[in-house]
Formats: C-alpha cells, structure tokens, sequence
C-alpha cells in the first residue's frame, strides 16, 4: 500500500481526496489543525517550515501538495510564504527523503489571462451567441504562463520548480491546473462555473491516475467534462487516461 502524504488536508479538496484515496493508500496529512474527520491522520506542523515538512514526508511514496493560501487576490507577501516558499520545501524534502512523485495543486489561474481574449472571455461571461463549443481551440499545457494575479504567478512558479526538481534529481512532478471545486458539487454558483467546474469525482479520478502512473513533469487541467470548457484535458487523457465523467450542462437550469 502506498504511502501518501497530503498538504492542506483539511481544506475542501483534501477532505474530497481523502474521503476517496482512504480505502487503497495509506494517508497522512500534514496541517497547521486536525480535520473536523477525526478519521484522517493529521501531523501537525507549518508547510513553511521545512523542518515539519522534512519529518512529515519521512519514508513517502507521493507529495499531494495543496496547502496554499487559495484567494485570486492574495497578496504578495502571503503567496511568497505560503505558496512559493513552501512548495519549495516540497520538493526539497522530496529530495532529502527519496520522494519519488509529488503532485502540485496548480491553478487554472496560471493562464487566467487568456480569459481576457475572444472567445474566452465571452465563454466565461455565458455570452454564447454565434460560438460552437466543436470551434473553441481550447488552452493546453503548450501555451505559455499568463497569470493573472500573484496567487497566479505563485503556482507558476510550482510549475517552473516542479521542473527543476525532475529534470535535475528525477522528482516526478505532476501539475495540476485545477479549475472550479465547490464545496457543494454544483457548478450552479456562477456562470463561468459552467466552463470551468471540476467535480469531486473528476477531481478524485484525476488524482488517483495521476498517483498510478509513472510520468515525468507533466502538466493536466482539472476541469469536468464541460460543455463549454475552454482547457485541453486531452494530454491526461493520453498520459494518465483521465475521462471525467461530469458536466455542468447537467446542471443548467
């Protein structure tokens, strides 16, 4: 049974992945609190103190690393510490400890931009007229960074150190561009959820596939099956065979 140590546990997507992953891994969670699940395992340390992560990933299989402040409007000093600091202390424990795969919660924001340009913004806007959803040359792992924020210019750089940490010590370093996860499992809270919602089982799927296969550094969107998605997921579904299996349009009212 694999040993997983996941960050951020106690936070919405942890507390999905740890409902999911419990039956076939073994999981421990690295959290500044316990979980409201007293069923979850929770080492209390700091992910900013590379002292309590270097102990916390002792003797792992994989890094689920999602601690991280989550607001599109942190600031700087705030993703600095808690978002670049920390995912540095990730993977240099990774690399103390033998780690052999860390999973990096990205962000869809690390490309928000985009979101600026036709026919994107429209998309997100639910301004459909005259857009098939077979026309949308969707955004994949090829284009370049465009954050639109400092929380995304901070998972930017979890992409970019994710790189190093491959390529120089064969950290496999797995990247997640996460779109929308709500806490109630609805795309129904805003109209550009219809494009960018990930459901609690595509992300559950998304990850567990990404825990089974061997990759090098690779980067996938989590997002459903939407509609009108405007990500690529085709290179999860080559290298990892992720077909979620949600849609917003489900949804529509």
């Amino acid at each position: 049974m694999k040993k997983i140590l996941i960050t951020g546990g106690s936070g919405l997507i942890g507390s999905v992945l740890n409902n999911h992953l419990k039956k076939n891994y073994s999981l421990s969670n690295l959290d500044i609190k316990e979980s409201s699940d007293k069923t979850q395992k929770t080492i209390i340390g700091d992910i900013n103190n590379f002292t309590d992560v270097k102990i916390a990933s002792e003797n792992m299989d994989v890094i689920i690393h999602l601690g991280a402040v989550i607001s599109v409007n942190s600031s700087w000093e705030d993703v600095l510490k808690n978002n670049i600091e920390s995912t540095r202390n990730i993977y240099e424990s990774a690399k103390v400890n033998g780690v052999k795969k860390v999973i990096f919660a990205s962000s869809n924001h690390t490309v928000g931009l985009f979101e600026n340009d036709s026919p994107y913004k429209e998309i997100v806007a639910g301004e459909y007229n005259n857009i098939s959803p077979e026309s949308i040359k969707k955004i994949d792992e090829n284009v370049p960074l465009r954050p639109d924020s400092y929380y995304g210019v901070s998972k930017s750089f979890g992409e970019s150190i994710g790189r190093y940490y491959f390529e120089t010590f064969g950290i496999q370093s797995v990247n997640l561009r996460i779109g929308t996860v709500q806490k109630v499992d609805t795309p129904k809270s805003s109209i550009r959820h219809f494009s960018t919602w990930l459901s609690h089982k595509d992300i559950s799927q998304l990850v567990e596939k990404s825990i089974i296969h061997d990759v090098g550094f690779e980067i996938f969107y989590g997002v459903s099956n939407n509609k009108w998605r405007i990500w690529d997921i085709n290179n999860a579904y080559k290298k990892i065979s992720y077909m979620p299996i949600d849609n917003a349009e489900n949804f529509r009212d």
